[in-house]
């Protein structure tokens, strides 16, 4: 019978893979809220006209989307790769 091992998710090394895919989905969110402010020009008028709250409302939106999005991302590689070994 084999002995069921744990997984590496809970692990220390997995937390670490954890957090880099939350910092990578950080920097996306970033580069891609320039991107979206620098070509198109509605989003750049609305956020000239809602004030500094609106940038940081905008921004935060973003950043906290795709670094939710990459780590769950991530859960599912490490899962994907704990099976496979």
């Amino acid at each position: 019978m084999r002995t069921k091992k744990s997984s590496e998710l809970i692990s220390a090394s997995g937390l670490i893979k954890l957090m880099t895919h939350a910092m990578m989905g950080a920097a996306l969110g970033l580069i891609f809220s320039l991107a979206l402010v620098l070509s198109n020009r509605a989003v750049a008028n609305l956020l000239n006209n809602g004030g500094s709250q609106a940038v940081v409302v905008f921004v935060l939106t973003l950043v906290t989307t795709f670094a939710i999005g990459a780590t769950l991302t991530g859960v599912v590689f490490i899962l994907a790769e704990d099976k496979q070994s």
